[in-house]
């Protein structure tokens, strides 16, 4: 196990009609807010209007920006950070799911920084401090409403890059499980593939002797797919909602990270494919991590053996690891299928024609992974056994 700090500041607040706080605990750090959201369906399922009402009986007033996009854009934080300066807020309330989030991270981080915003995206220094974030979560799938994480898509490019600073983790967060019954099956289930991915780019590592964390994420995986199907057939499952919006949430807070080295190469492989399509994050993850995974198989087929024994049931791990691995990838897949995901490129009909280009972009600022370093060869490898047809 490495040394490690955790630190996790985010204050939750979760349950039934949570929402109805916002005011209350909005009031504790600030007056006047930007009100951060997508528009479409916090306003048309009214959830807006309360979290106006509320703030307003809180004696807290707000400027309102709207218009976040999946894969949130660079220019509307740039916006953003003009509007908060003009207006003088440093608090920013995002409404809706990990794209408003991590759009009012890259506003709270781009604030008090006289340069361009792109700068800490780009690594070219990190950021110390920032506005103050808080959220009311509506869908529950990159865990932002905890973590230290940003990500951004800069359309010059187009590029699609992350930043983590401890300054980006949301002072609260309000969870309220009924507020993800109207989302569409596909969105929770692209969800449902972004949480389980953060907890494999973890679960992955090189780093000896992590038996608890071990035991944790496996634990926090097969309840994932335990309550993905419930959620799948019947949208309004409270119990299995309530399920997968903490798992989200634990899911990249770090607590499951803790002494150990993530690898992270599955989601840069990723970004490559949004920046350059624009396709939902779960969705290429569950096209590109099972493909990473296959790829990977040589490095330590004992930890991918235990990965199938562990969360898939697969049977003879001790016997047999590579033909457990291979049989845990095939359920991985199986998986993904079952909950209307593809699992593969030619699934989520991504083109073939820039797999080079997309390889050599991944590698830009440096090899990827820690579980492997992998140079731009190997993730044209992984990209091929990704755009494999459906046997």
């Amino acid at each position: 196990m490495q040394d490690f700090i955790f630190e996790s500041r985010t204050r939750i607040v979760f349950g039934r009609g949570t929402e109805n706080r916002v005011g209350e605990e909005t009031a504790r750090f600030a007056k006047r807010v930007l009100l951060h959201h997508s528009g479409g369906h916090v306003v048309s399922s009214g959830l807006l209007d309360l979290v106006k009402e509320r703030l307003a009986e809180a004696g807290v007033g707000w400027v309102e920006l709207s218009g976040v996009k999946p894969n949130p854009r660079l220019s509307l934080v740039r916006t953003g950070i003009e509007l908060c300066r003009r207006e003088r807020i440093d608090f920013i309330l995002a409404v809706g799911g990990g794209s408003v989030i991590d759009s009012a991270k890259g506003i709270a981080v781009g604030l008090p920084y006289q340069g361009d915003v792109w700068d800490f995206y780009d690594a070219k220094l990190a950021p110390q401090t920032a506005a103050r974030v808080a959220t009311v979560l509506t869908i529950p799938a990159t865990g932002s409403e905890a973590s230290n994480s940003s990500v951004l898509t800069n359309e010059d490019g187009p590029w699609k890059r992350g930043l983590n600073a401890e300054c980006l983790r949301p002072v609260f967060s309000i969870l309220d499980p009924e507020l993800t019954f109207s989302l569409p099956p596909y969105q929770t289930a692209c969800g449902i593939a972004d949480m389980l991915a953060h907890i494999m780019e973890r679960y992955f590592t090189a780093v000896p002797h992590v038996e608890l964390t071990d035991r944790l994420c496996e634990a926090a995986m097969k309840t994932i797919v335990r309550n993905a199907r419930p959620v799948m057939e019947d949208g309004d499952d409270y119990d299995a909602r309530a399920e997968l919006m903490w798992a989200a949430t634990l899911a990249h807070n770090d607590l499951l990270g803790t002494g150990r080295a993530g690898d992270w190469a599955s989601h840069r492989i990723e970004h490559e494919l949004s920046a350059l399509y624009d396709i939902a994050h779960g969705a290429g993850l569950a096209a590109v991590f099972p493909a990473w995974i296959e790829y990977n198989l040589d490095r330590d087929v004992r930890r991918f053996a235990r990965f199938a024994s562990e969360v898939w049931g697969v049977d003879g791990a001790e016997y047999d690891p590579e033909q457990a691995a291979r049989e845990g990838v095939a359920r991985l897949k199986a998986f993904y299928r079952a909950i209307g995901l593809p699992a593969s490129l030619e699934e989520a009909d991504v083109p073939l024609d820039r797999v080079r280009e997309m390889a050599e972009r991944a590698v830009v600022k440096g090899p990827l992974g820690s579980f492997r370093k992998l140079a731009a060869s190997d993730v044209e490898a992984i990209l091929r056994i990704a755009a494999r047809p459906r046997a």
